[in-house]
């Protein structure tokens, strides 16, 4: 029984628009972040949402850096 290689479940060619796109949401949702950390009050400030927004922020900074290296042809 030979061994089947390993494949990537995403096409090497979608690289490059995943980053630009999952980047691109990243630094929205911080954009929004940091206007809402300026806007509002210490009184109306929540802390669900602070942890939500700055965990979805970066699940999407990560995946975007991710394939940027990919893209870039530095495997990780």
């Amino acid at each position: 029984m030979a061994a089947s290689p390993i494949a990537s479940p995403i096409a090497v060619a979608m690289y490059p628009t995943l980053s630009v796109f999952t980047l691109a949401i990243g630094l929205f949702i911080t954009a929004f972040f940091f206007i809402y950390e300026a806007t509002s009050s210490r009184k109306n400030r929540s802390l669900g949402i602070e942890l939500v927004t700055a965990a979805v922020a970066s699940v999407f900074l990560g995946f975007g850096s991710l394939f940027l290296l990919l893209a870039s042809g530095v495997y990780v």
